[in-house]
């Protein structure tokens, strides 16, 4: 069946924000690709939430190479719902990508070198459909090879037109300060930084990242914002069999300590006499930052995202 979005996608309540100092409005909630867009995934599930996002004015979707599983499959999906439902909508779309972990074998499938960094983004172009992406990232920093060949190699992926804009996720507050100062003295100014940001891991506020980015107009986007489930319902009375957490997947049993079961339960009853869900209390705490420009939420259907999307009402 033939897509036609939604006219009134950008009067459903989505709030758009700034980006550091540049011209680029972000939806305050974003869309990630990290799970439930893989080969193993059922394509119309996906393809029924990444309508509903565009249609609640969603207009960011973030992937990286490695995205899946396999690898490379979620940049596939993409391609797939760009082919069939979003060509049309190309323009209204801020798309995003990462290279830095493994992606194939060999010593140029990894990590920061100007090889693995321009091969990658040909690749991820050509599984997406695309003929540039909005947004490139490094996607961790490489201690190995020199920072400015890194930089560099960024620098001309957007001279050469294959990204408008570049952003860094997870490297160290020294290496980003470097980064910052790289990037703007070759007039490709650093967009965005992405990390971690949640109530259970409030590392950028204590590194020093999100004031860096803040003081150096960078924005600033967290995924994870929901501690792979542990900030919502799922964990509440336990651990669930078909859990994430009973299958060992991203979290651990014994990370489900006394202390922290108490603590969630004592944050879910404050949510409640707000008239809200934990996963929304989650959300709101991190979007009440100043600095963080949005937020990332993955879904594995349309009914969580809209639960998500309540978080900016």
């Amino acid at each position: 069946m033939n897509y036609t979005a939604n006219e009134s996608r950008y009067d459903n309540g989505m709030k758009y924000e700034r980006c550091g100092n540049s011209g680029v409005l972000l939806p305050k909630v974003s869309l990630g690709f990290w799970h439930n867009f893989g080969g193993v995934d059922p394509y119309e599930r996906s393809r029924e939430i990444t309508r509903y996002a565009f249609d609640h004015g969603i207009t960011h979707f973030d992937l990286a190479n490695n995205y899946g599983p396999p690898y490379g499959s979620a940049e596939e999906t993409l391609g797939r719902l760009m082919q069939e439902d979003f060509a049309p909508y190309r323009d209204e779309l801020f798309i995003s990508t990462k290279a830095g972990y493994d992606m194939w074998p060999g010593p140029y499938g990894n990590w920061g070198s100007r090889k693995y960094l321009m091969a990658s983004l040909d690749q991820s172009l050509r599984r997406m459909h695309l003929d540039y992406v909005d947004l490139f990232y490094s996607h961790r920093f490489d201690p190995e090879t020199p920072i400015e060949e890194t930089l560099q190699a960024m620098v001309d992926i957007v001279r050469q037109g294959k990204a408008l804009y570049l952003g860094i996720s997870r490297w160290p507050a020294d290496a980003l300060s470097k980064a910052i100062d790289y990037l703007a003295e070759r007039d490709t100014p650093l967009l965005i930084f992405q990390d971690k940001l949640n109530m259970l891991n409030r590392a950028p506020e204590t590194n020093g990242t999100l004031e860096l980015c803040k003081s150096r107009g960078v924005g600033f986007i967290s995924f994870s914002p929901l501690a792979q489930g542990l900030l919502t319902d799922r964990y509440l009375q336990g651990i669930p069999t078909d859990s994430r957490m009973a299958k060992e997947k991203f979290l651990r049993k014994d990370m489900l300590t006394e202390e922290l079961f108490n603590q969630l339960q004592e944050w879910n009853e404050e949510a409640k006499k707000c008239g809200q869900t934990l996963a929304e209390k989650a959300l709101r705490w991190i979007l009440n930052h100043e600095g963080v420009t949005s937020v990332l939420v993955g879904a594995s259907s349309v009914a969580q995202l809209e639960k998500n999307l309540k978080a900016m009402e």
